[in-house]
């Protein structure tokens, strides 16, 4: 399982980062709050493991940032601040678990594995989402293209969802914009454009069909034919 740990104390990281990698995690780091933010939003993560305090952005800020995006990664808050109202504090923000420093590593472990059990939830009936050769997993939070693991950030991830969930339809800007960035006015960029070339070349790039296809003047589509 994937996981993000944030952290700014050199020390700290990087025995967690051994900790972990040795309980058989992939772990990426972080070492303040913005590059924390940064690759929560861009990568797919089982959970997150957060410090509380942190440079440029605390990790209260990050959690809230991501639960306005509908991000709901498990994220096990770390602090030195441990009083009854800074947990409450903590919790409220979107946290799902905090963990005061110091701490024992079996205790973390045992916390960390009870957030992944609770993820392993279905989140709804549908779990899969299918185009011709092209599969999504939304337990598994996978995309497979004639039976081969395509990999995506978050953001593409969001993105080909919003698309497979409306497959055969035309899904305009507006709607890309109000569905995938949560933006409810055109920030007059080539944000779509960037992120929808680079999601045809992780779909369709070296296939003979191509299934994302653009719709001059009305917006994009994904179908079979």
């Amino acid at each position: 399982m994937q996981l993000l740990l944030i952290e700014d104390d050199r020390d700290a990281a990087g025995y967690l980062v051994r900790a972990l990698t040795e309980a058989g995690f992939r772990v990426d780091h972080a070492a303040d709050g913005r590059d924390g933010l940064f690759l929560a939003t861009e990568r797919t993560y089982d959970a997150i493991i957060a410090d509380r305090m942190l440079p440029h952005l605390d990790g209260l800020t990050i959690i809230e940032v991501l639960r306005k995006q509908g991000n709901r990664t498990p994220v096990l808050i770390l602090s030195a601040l441990g009083s009854v109202d800074q947990r409450v504090e903590g919790l409220r923000s979107g946290g799902d678990d905090y963990l005061t420093k110091p701490f024992a590593l079996a205790e973390l472990l045992a916390r960390l594995e009870a957030l992944l059990r609770r993820g392993q939830v279905a989140p709804g009936p549908e779990t899969r989402l299918k185009v011709a050769d092209l599969e999504m997993d939304l337990l598994a939070r996978t995309v497979t293209r004639a039976g081969q693991r395509v990999d995506l950030t978050a953001r593409e991830f969001k993105l080909l969802e919003f698309l497979l969930r409306r497959a055969g339809q035309v899904v305009t800007r507006t709607m890309l914009l109000e569905g995938v960035w949560d933006l409810h006015f055109d920030p007059q960029t080539n944000v779509i454009d960037v992120h929808m070339s680079r999601l045809r070349q992780a779909i369709d790039k070296g296939h003979e069909r191509t299934l994302i296809q653009t719709i001059r003047g009305a917006g994009y589509t994904i179908r079979a034919d």
